[in-house]
């Protein structure tokens, strides 16, 4: 692939707010690539992802995917697990304090993390770092002349720093650290490109850049990603907002989550988690948009990619034909968890014991809005004892025999 293919690739689902500033990484980005290449060394591309909960949804993987692009074409790729930023906690996307973690809970966390990462990248090409171990021995001196290239003003003005000064809600120094620290990884690794997520261009383009800069170092190539909406298509995807798909599910679930999206996400997930190119999506989105194609088709095609990035052809293949068998057809699954009812068990007890609800709460405002159904018929009482033995229903995907 020549430089101008690979920038136009690499570039794809990016977005800094300011055109200027994408034209500027892009540009740099051909440079960079253009140098590499003459020197006859690969680039060197990181991202890191702080272990603050055991699994990885979705949202997570946009950043993973554009590292396998770096990875497909011949660049050196770093998976980095902050298992000292985690310490921390990034406040870029947060507009109240994150808790902090114990070290306990952080190695926890780390030790899923490697493992979903192959999920999409190449196990044999990618290296693991933990930032531990070079942020846990900075001294006192040091961190005093890293923070003596920022300003107090820089941070305030900064959306949710901001938000929290005007509502007089603190704002804690050691949260200030965390632009100071995911510089200084950048810095140790001597990385030519850093990949993240939107709010944290902070960090990446403006501490990251000016730090590296200063300790005489070229400074890495921010590419900044688009955020992923949740299921709801409103609210960024988060495991705290129950909107999220994750990645550590089955091929069928992954693929009737994908199906569950509203019509009008469409192109923002074509964009950011398939690997199409950028003429193909822009065909689809425009197909979609004359009524050419109809938005089902192009969601199953979107739901079968994904299902394949994750699990591969045959699973997304068969996801695909339990799908249409179960949900297009009217068909029940042919296979379903079973569950034992228990003496005087409410509708709500069963669902909630299950599993097949997140909280009571969830429940009933499925009851409310007749999504519950047992044997075909709607349940329209949480709290009327449970009916009978049969196949209940939650929603168009999930089933549960009950015996």
């Amino acid at each position: 692939m020549d430089i101008e293919k690979q920038v136009a690739l690499l570039m794809q689902g990016t977005e800094y707010g300011d055109d200027d500033l994408k034209q500027a990484m892009a540009d740099e980005l051909r440079d960079r690539l253009i140098e590499a290449e003459k020197e006859g060394r690969p680039l060197r591309i990181y991202c890191g992802y702080d272990p603050t909960r055991p699994d990885l949804h979705l949202g997570h993987t946009i950043t993973m995917r554009k590292l396998r692009q770096f990875q497909d074409l011949g660049h050196h790729v770093i998976f980095l697990i902050g298992n000292f930023t985690a310490l921390v906690g990034d406040p870029s996307d947060h507009d109240e304090l994150r808790p902090r973690l114990s070290h306990t809970e952080i190695q926890a966390n780390s030790e899923t993390y490697a493992e979903q990462a192959f999920r999409v990248l190449d196990r044999e090409k990618t290296e693991i770092l933990y930032n531990a171990e070079w942020l846990s021995k900075m001294s006192f001196e040091t961190l005093i002349q890293l923070a003596s290239n920022f300003t107090v003003q820089q941070f305030l003005t900064r959306d949710n720093f901001r938000k929290r000064w005007e509502k007089g809600d603190p704002i804690y120094l050691h949260e200030t650290f965390y632009a100071l620290m995911q510089a200084y990884d950048a810095y140790m690794m001597k990385a030519d490109v850093q990949v993240g997520a939107s709010e944290q261009l902070f960090n990446i383009v403006t501490a990251g850049r000016k730090l590296m800069t200063k300790l005489g170092v070229k400074p890495n190539i921010g590419v900044i990603m688009g955020i992923l909406p949740g299921t709801d298509g409103v609210i960024r995807m988060s495991k705290s907002l129950g909107n999220y798909i994750p990645i550590n599910t089955s091929a069928e679930d992954l693929y009737g989550k994908i199906m569950s999206l509203p019509d009008e996400v469409m192109p923002i997930y074509h964009r950011l988690v398939t690997r199409f190119p950028e003429d193909e999506i822009e065909k689809i989105i425009r197909d979609l948009k004359n009524g050419k194609l109809h938005p089902r088709d192009v969601k199953m095609g979107l739901a079968y990619e994904v299902t394949e990035i994750f699990y591969g052809q045959e699973e997304a293949a068969d996801a695909q034909t339990a799908f249409v068998k179960v949900f297009q057809k009217g068909d029940m699954p042919e296979e379903m968890k079973e569950y034992r009812l228990q003496k005087g068990q409410t509708v709500l007890d069963v669902l909630e014991v299950s599993g097949l609800i997140q909280s009571r709460g969830e429940g009933r405002r499925l009851i409310k809005q007749n999504g519950v159904r047992l044997d075909g018929n709607t349940l329209t009482d949480p709290n009327q004892p449970f009916p009978n033995p049969g196949v209940l229903q939650v929603g168009k995907r999930k089933f549960l025999k009950v015996v």
